[in-house]
């Protein structure tokens, strides 16, 4: 699928979507799901996609696009040290079942519009997270391994069903459990890639026999839009880390908790309609 048979302003409109995406993950910390899902919904249901089929592609896109961005965060906060690599390997097990069972089976029964509801109640709970901006204490050790393996799965099933990285869940999960916040910030990081893997391989399975429902889609995945999201978000995300360490981010922080709260709002009003 070349660039040209996306058309300029489809291009455009991705572009700029990847844009704001790696920026406010480089400025706030935050995935890209809550911003990409909503905004690649009307996107596909203006170029004639079902709303409800629109929304399981936005949500299938936006994960897999995590792939690609998750991987320069990853080697990031590697190199400063602040990656626990045993309890990555640790959680990864059950995120794997998770997201593939979320991907492949959840997004494949579930109406588009009942995923709707569910992104427009996550959107609003991370809308509160961005302005109470309160950080979970530390009030227990980490669990042994089977409680490890079932937060891993709740992670990479949740993970899966709203198309995000993970971090919502991961980082209070290891704040809560003693684990010092700046490895908290970059073990999830390092837990996106997981994550993206296994969702992406459950919307593989969840939409092998679906028809195209746009020239480059695949099953749930619209593939020209995974590429230039992907592209535009890495490359920006770099200057909203810079931009972070110059301009009060608490304020921005309530700015962007305003704007998540508008595109549920869309996402519900997704959800009424069909």
């Amino acid at each position: 699928m070349s660039v040209i048979e996306l058309g300029p302003l489809l291009v455009v409109e991705l572009l700029l979507l990847g844009a704001a995406v790696g920026f406010m993950a480089g400025l706030l910390g935050i995935g890209g799901g809550m911003m990409m899902v909503p905004v690649m919904t009307l996107v596909l249901i203006d170029r004639g996609v079902d709303s409800g089929l629109a929304v399981k592609m936005a949500i299938a896109t936006s994960g897999a696009s995590i792939l690609f961005t998750s991987v320069s965060s990853l080697l990031a906060h590697h190199r400063h040290g602040a990656v626990r690599w045993p309890l990555v390997l640790a959680l990864a097990p059950g995120i794997a079942l998770g997201g593939i069972a979320s991907g492949a089976g959840v997004l494949a029964l579930v109406r588009g519009q009942w995923l709707a509801l569910a992104f427009a109640v996550f959107n609003a709970f991370m809308a509160w997270r961005m302005w109470s901006g309160g950080v979970p204490k530390a009030e227990r050790a980490l669990p042994g391994p089977a409680g490890v393996f079932g937060v891993g799965a709740a992670i990479g099933f949740l993970s899966a069903l709203v198309g995000a990285g993970g971090a919502f869940l991961a980082v209070p999960f290891m704040t809560r459990c003693s684990v010092p916040m700046r490895q908290a910030v970059g073990t999830s990081a390092a837990l996106g890639f997981p994550v993206a893997l296994a969702s992406t391989a459950g919307y593989v399975l969840g939409g092998w026999s679906l028809p195209a429902a746009l020239p480059g889609a695949f099953g749930y995945l619209y593939v020209p839009g995974i590429l230039i999201v992907a592209t535009a978000s890495v490359a920006l995300a770099p200057l909203g880390a810079r931009t972070a360490h110059r301009i009060p981010v608490a304020r921005l922080r309530r700015i962007f908790g305003l704007m998540l709260g508008a595109l549920g709002a869309y996402m519900a009003w997704q959800a009424t309609k069909g």
